[in-house]
């Protein structure tokens, strides 16, 4: 039986925590959490309280997935199709047609290639780097790769995180190019853009995007956690990977799992 299979497995958390404040793009709108009710402002009649909340965000804030509706292309989506909205979003492929993924992630640890814990802010991933990252690993179509920039060790440091003034570590339009050739099923990182954003330019173009949601109707997966699987030397593993289905929308958070069975760990 898979549970026979699964008994003894590790599961490492992929997604970032999410708390007000916390880095994020400065293209979305921000990530609030707030006590609607507290404990003690109703209480019933035989002592009992309860507290609730709401919770306000822009579905690319945090760990998310980006849908293929989140990028155009002189006003194309992926398919060709025209990029036709209204106040409820899109009527198709928004976050609620991606099906949920249960499958092989393949991690490429650029960082740990480079003999170094964090890749340099502003730093390009180029094919040679995921080439090199990649050796002794194959990779299927329908796979998920994620991109090991260590980048989720300045979470913390949400300025350098956000990376405005120095630049943030990621895939180039040849790495992209790359991965979309291998037919894969989605692409993620630990950067708040799955790109190479170079000193000073911010979010000014994003080629990887338009190439991997608009070219090749890969989805993307950023702001990843991926510490935990980087520090576990794991190059494959089981993902679980399920965003909230918000019909018509253009991302939604997301909270990744690899499952590790207990003979990778030993």
């Amino acid at each position: 039986m898979l549970w026979n299979d699964l008994a003894g497995a590790a599961v490492l958390d992929l997604a970032q925590p999410m708390r007000t404040g916390m880095p994020q793009s400065p293209n979305h709108p921000p990530f609030r959490m707030l006590l609607e009710r507290r404990h003690g402002d109703m209480v019933r009649a035989d002592g009992g309280s309860a507290a609730n909340e709401i919770i306000i965000t822009g579905g690319h804030v945090g760990t998310h997935v980006d849908a293929l509706a989140h990028v155009s292309h002189e006003g194309l989506l992926y398919g060709g199709r025209p990029a036709v909205s209204d106040h409820r979003g899109f009527a198709e492929m928004g976050i609620d047609d991606f099906p949920p993924y249960v499958g092989r992630g393949v991690l490429l640890d650029v960082a740990g290639a480079h003999g170094v814990p964090v890749l340099p802010a502003g730093y390009e991933v180029t094919v040679d780097d995921l080439e090199k990252a990649a050796d002794g690993l194959e990779i299927h179509p329908g796979d998920v790769v994620l991109i090991g920039t260590g980048w989720s060790r300045h979470w913390a440091d949400g300025e350098r995180f956000v990376g405005a003034r120095d630049g943030v570590p990621g895939p180039g339009a040849a790495a992209g190019r790359w991965l979309a050739g291998l037919g894969v099923r989605a692409a993620g990182g630990e950067t708040i853009a799955f790109e190479h954003l170079a000193p000073g330019k911010g979010h000014a173009l994003l080629p990887v995007h338009r190439i991997l949601l608009v070219e090749a109707g890969i989805n993307i997966i950023e702001t990843m956690r991926l510490l935990p699987l980087l520090e576990s030397g794991v190059r494959e593993f089981l993902l679980v990977l399920n965003p909230l289905p918000v019909v018509g929308a253009t991302g939604s958070p997301v909270r990744p799992l690899a499952v590790i069975p207990a003979v990778a760990g030993e």
